[in-house]
């Protein structure tokens, strides 16, 4: 990390005024360009290529009180063969359950080469002790998940308790190990577009490897003026330390036009390196089923209906 960002993290004091020093956020010109980028309209082989993109971005994920194992291994099942009848279609990028799911998802995705992402620290609201949310994050890793997606705590954040938040997010991204570690902002709670800048470079200074927007429980969710403005935190995170970190919108998305529009947000605000599942991922329980018959569309040049794909 750079002198001047190591010195930013000194301290409460010099993390509020680095945070603070963000330059503001022109909502009329980043909510302009979003809506300007969305009309964008791609075709044929682009079409294809930016669906089969999509898919292996997604995290297909149940995150619901009525999980059970059963239910978690089917979904392993979609997401390591997403069509039987077309063999070569992309599997997608991970399966994210609860810790205490993780295991199951482990072993029914083992050799599949798609990852298990589990949620932790007392997700969604992370209202809890610091030592139960680590023993949450614990539980995941231990189970063997290869991602762990944490919620950051929105009331010390919104309280300006920036300090806080970091050393949470520093101790969880030490429980993490090697495991990779996405930091939820919850930006539907976040109230300003200067907050979610100010929550995305602290989550990036204290060591995320990516930065999600949402729960997915919180409404709105991801939004693409919001997601705007990660992609640039992530860009110039780039340009100030040479590293790459990944973005995750999640919660909302739920059809291809819109995971499209995403994409060229993606291509247009960070760049064409972060079109890649190591960079870009979707939180999604329903998208993937938008995109199986978009891609049939496209292959077979005619509409296929729900009743031609897997339910969740």
């Amino acid at each position: 990390m750079p002198a001047e960002l190591a010195e930013a993290t000194k301290d409460d004091s010099t993390l509020r005024r680095f945070l603070h020093g963000l330059p503001g956020v022109d909502q009329v010109g980043l909510e302009q360009r979003a809506a300007g980028l969305a009309t964008r309209s791609i075709k044929k082989a682009a079409k294809l290529w930016a669906i089969d993109t999509a898919i292996g971005m997604v995290d297909l994920t149940t995150l619901e009180g009525a999980d059970t194992e059963g239910k978690v291994r089917a979904l392993c099942a979609k997401g390591r063969n997403p069509d039987p009848d077309r063999p070569g279609t992309p599997r997608v990028a991970a399966i994210c359950v609860y810790p205490d799911l993780a295991a199951v998802a482990v072993e029914a995705l083992r050799g599949s080469g798609v990852g298990v992402a589990s949620v932790a620290t007392a997700f969604p609201s992370g209202r809890s002790s610091r030592e139960v949310k680590l023993a949450d994050v614990e539980l995941a890793v231990s189970a063997g998940a290869t991602e762990v997606d944490m919620v950051i705590d929105r009331g010390a954040f919104l309280s300006g308790r920036y300090g806080q938040v970091f050393d949470e997010i520093r101790a969880v991204k030490a429980a993490c190990g090697d495991t990779h570690l996405k930091v939820i902002l919850e930006t539907g709670e976040l109230a300003t577009y200067d907050n979610v800048r100010r929550a995305s470079w602290l989550a990036l200074l204290a060591g995320g490897d990516f930065i999600k927007t949402s729960t997915g429980k919180v409404s709105p969710a991801a939004t693409l003026p919001v997601t705007h403005l990660m992609l640039q935190a992530v860009r110039d995170w780039r340009d100030r330390t040479g590293e790459l970190r990944g973005v995750k919108p999640a919660g909302g998305i739920r059809n291809t036009k819109d995971a499209i529009r995403y994409l060229v947000a993606v291509h247009e605000v960070a760049g064409p390196e972060w079109l890649t599942p190591e960079l870009f991922r979707f939180g999604a329980s329903s998208l993937l089923n938008d995109l199986l018959m978009q891609r049939r569309t496209q292959l077979d040049g005619h509409y296929s209906g729900p009743d031609y794909v897997a339910v969740d």
